[in-house]
């Protein structure tokens, strides 16, 4: 799979084979926002093994008005963050849906999931084969034992 960075270039998801990764859909004006900090914590406790990506949408309540120039100047300037950002995309299903976010929710490409979203800071995590593991809702931390065991399990 592909999709864009918020700066607009490619990214390849097959660069991260070998590394878990854990794909979240986030906003800047949610009341999970906080999370990125948490996000930031886990990326760069575990960054060897781990790769985060942030993928803002503005499918719940219009909680990410901001275009990507906005957000990426945000996430930097109030979380650190530093771990890749997409470009702003629709993640619930639609005509209109990230490819990404559509393998997340089709279990007949992701092998098990039909879970879409449920609100901002939803949390998928695919393992080092490049098969989806995990599903965790929005009100489950990135640092919960839950998401650590995951993160860590081999």
């Amino acid at each position: 799979l592909q999709t864009t960075l918020i700066d607009g270039s490619t990214f390849n998801l097959a660069a991260l084979k070998g590394k878990k990764v854990m794909l979240v859909n986030t906003a800047s004006d949610c009341g999970y926002t906080d999370q990125y900090a948490d996000l930031e914590k886990l990326y760069r406790q575990y960054k060897v093994g781990l790769e985060i990506i942030a993928f803002p949408a503005n499918d719940f309540k219009e909680q990410e008005k901001g275009d990507d120039n906005t957000i990426a100047a945000f996430c930097k300037k109030n979380y650190g963050v530093t771990f890749p950002i997409m470009a702003k995309s629709v993640v619930i299903k639609s005509n209109k849906q990230n490819s990404v976010f559509g393998w997340l929710t089709n279990p007949s490409g992701n092998g098990w999931n039909s879970k879409a979203p449920s609100w901002n800071f939803s949390k998928y995590l695919v393992n080092e084969k490049g098969e989806l593991i995990h599903y965790f809702d929005p009100g489950i931390s990135p640092l919960s034992k839950e998401v650590i065991n995951a993160v860590t399990a081999n």
